[in-house]
């Protein structure tokens, strides 16, 4: 047996407890002298097994980070930043309302507003329940909200201080905070239907807010921003702020004062009268400028004065009645048809057509010149003038003072009133259009007409709006209001002065203020009933138009109410404008007339009340043909 070993191996015994297992060699350990087992070499095949596969794995993860770095890095990076980034609205501060004085009638304040990101609310239904009770919304609501696909939804607008900071104590992944700009009105809802209201995102809905909306409104900006869930901006991450533009502030022609006197007044008057409604309306005469316009109504019958849901000085019409004579006169004195020294013999009542009209107090043919069938307001005085005058003059006179055709002054829903073409005139109508029955406008318009003759007979366009004020306060007047020629110096001089007598001693008493010379006309119309067709029965507009200092005017005033008790326009309108017009005159440091006879007091109701009859409510309330008139044009 031949031995492989070399001869000192085989020849050294070996250990009886060393027996070493015959499967595998063993190598000593030199150092420690410990005896290890030694793997075996592995196969080259399997060597190359596992570098092929370590090659393909490399070759997937390579080729995939060229898809993901080049193919769609575009993509990927969009999806990362999405992730991180979120844009949030800047809401542009809208500019001011002012008065005329610069004191605030409508202005911006900053209000928290409570938004979210769906895509970071990491409990949408334990984060509804916990703002639930803090927001006063519904839990589903708000869960719905919290789980809507997008990064931005509006959870509560324009929040108090208190509700914001108890919001942000709750410390909601997903839930932050912004400042937006909510509307605010110092003086509470005076002149409402005039400055008209402004919806949650600030754009105008209503009134100066929606007719002046690009001027108003500004542009907005936005912030975008890296944050985290918490909202929390991350420090290496980007943030761009684009600004907005705050709009620019608007300057009106009311005076916020004077505004506030003309409610005062013309509410006590809609209480005491009981009436429906009214309007009250007052313009500096030379320039336009509209200084007050009330709208107040019943919020239910018998129940407290409020604001009218409409600027209806300027949306709404009526039928004027007797106030509309200004103009029958104007005209026919304008146009040679009669002279101030005429005389008529004035019936009581006077067949037009088919229809018999009549005065408001039976008589006698009496001898009247122009001057007292205005004093008086006679009806048939003042039918028997527009005859005179013809149809088709009387119709252009009416347009010349602005029936029939918007102010100018472009308020949103402004009415033209309805004045049709003398072609189309019922046979009845050189009856009831004269004493200002069949034709209707809107109170501003006849306010404006009224205007035109305490202006030397220059028509004078409303204006509502002297300037704009921009980001940097430079004020930009607007242009001056449109003026033109309704009739002439002297025919306006000659109507004021009858005007004057109507004040004096006719059905306009209650309109005198102490120290000053007043020229105007009460008017008290029937009021059609819904449809058109026909009026309704007892019910009637009553109103007092006219402008003072009569000398040298320079204010002109409206005031109309609706359906009061008792009806006639000389007891509940003109008192009304008369302590208006003081007031105004006062605040405009307007002198007294020089004229000894305007110191003298005004008359009580009571000595006043013999002379309020008015010519129009004879056409429905002493006839009954005259009540068909007006029901059958």
């Amino acid at each position: 047996m031949t031995i492989a070993l070399d001869d000192r191996r085989a020849a050294r015994p070996r250990p009886k407890t060393q027996a070493r297992p015959r499967s595998r060699p063993v190598v000593r350990d030199r150092a420690i002298r410990r005896y290890h087992p030694v793997e075996p070499m592995p196969s080259m095949g399997r060597v190359a097994t596992v570098g092929v596969a370590l090659f393909v794995v490399l070759a997937i993860v390579v080729v995939k980070l060229v898809y993901v770095q080049a193919v769609q890095h575009d993509r990927f990076e969009a999806l990362a930043v999405n992730q991180i980034r979120h844009t949030i609205p800047l809401a542009a501060t809208r500019g001011s309302i002012l008065d005329r004085n610069g004191r605030d009638l409508a202005l911006s304040i900053d209000r928290t507003t409570i938004y979210a990101d769906p895509s970071l609310v990491e409990d949408p239904l334990a984060a509804a329940k916990a703002l639930s009770p803090v927001l006063k919304l519904p839990v589903r609501s708000l869960q719905e909200s919290l789980t809507k696909s997008g990064r931005f939804v509006y959870l509560a607008r324009k929040v108090d201080d208190a509700t914001a900071k108890k919001v942000k104590e709750l410390h909601l992944a997903g839930v932050a905070q912004t400042s937006e700009s909510a509307r605010m009105r110092p003086a509470a809802d005076l002149a409402a239907p005039l400055i008209g209201a402004v919806g949650l995102d600030n754009d105008g809905l209503g009134g100066l807010e929606r007719q002046y909306e690009s001027t108003l409104a500004g542009k907005p900006g936005s912030i975008i921003v890296d944050a985290d869930r918490h909202m929390r901006q991350i420090a290496s991450g980007e943030k761009k702020v684009t600004p907005s533009v705050a709009g620019n502030d608007l300057e009106l022609t009311i005076d916020r004062g004077l505004q506030y006197e003309a409610e005062r007044l013309l509410s006590d008057e809609i209480v005491k009268s009981h009436s429906k409604g009214g309007i009250a309306l007052v313009m500096n005469t030379q320039t336009g400028d509209v200084l007050a316009m009330a709208n107040l109504h019943e919020s239910k019958p018998g129940g407290p004065v409020v604001q009218a849901a409409r600027n209806t000085a300027v949306t709404d019409v009526y039928e004027p009645g007797s106030v509309n004579k200004l103009i029958t006169m104007a005209g026919a004195i304008e146009d040679g048809a009669i002279k101030v020294s005429d005389r008529f013999n004035v019936p009581d009542h006077l067949k037009v057509g088919s229809h018999v009209f009549s005065d408001h107090d039976p008589h006698a043919v009496v001898n009247w010149g122009p001057t007292d069938i205005m004093r008086e307001s006679s009806n048939i005085g003042t039918i028997m003038i527009a005859q005179r005058l013809g149809q088709q003059r009387l119709g252009d006179y009416l347009s010349d003072f602005g029936f029939g055709t918007k102010t100018g002054i472009d308020f949103p829903g402004e009415s033209a009133g309805l004045l049709r073409p003398t072609s189309s005139w019922y046979s009845t109508d050189m009856g009831s259009i004269p004493i200002g029955q069949g034709v209707s406008v809107s109170a501003l318009q006849m306010l404006a007409a009224y205007n035109a003759v305490a202006n030397d007979g220059k028509y004078v366009s409303p204006r509502l709006v002297r300037a704009t004020i921009d980001g940097n306060g430079v004020r930009h007047a607007t242009p001056e209001a449109h003026t033109r020629r309704a009739v002439s110096d002297a025919t306006a001089h000659a109507v004021t002065a009858m005007l004057e007598e109507v004040v004096k001693g006719g059905t306009g008493t209650l309109a005198q203020i102490p120290g000053y010379r007043v020229a105007g006309k009460t008017g008290t119309a029937r009021k059609p009933a819904p449809g058109g067709k026909g009026y309704l029965d007892g019910a009637y507009m009553s109103s007092f138009a006219g402008f003072a200092p009569a000398d040298h005017p320079a204010i002109t005033a409206l005031v109309m109410l609706d359906e009061p008790t008792p009806i006639f326009g000389g007891l509940v309108a003109a008192p009304v404008f008369s302590e208006l017009a003081r007031a105004v005159l006062r605040e405009m440091r307007i002198a007294p007339s020089s004229t000894a006879a305007a110191a003298a007091p005004a008359p009580t109701v009571a000595t006043a009340q013999v002379t309020q009859g008015d010519g129009d409510v004879p056409v429905g309330a002493t006839s009954t043909t005259a009540v068909s008139c007006c029901s059958q044009r």
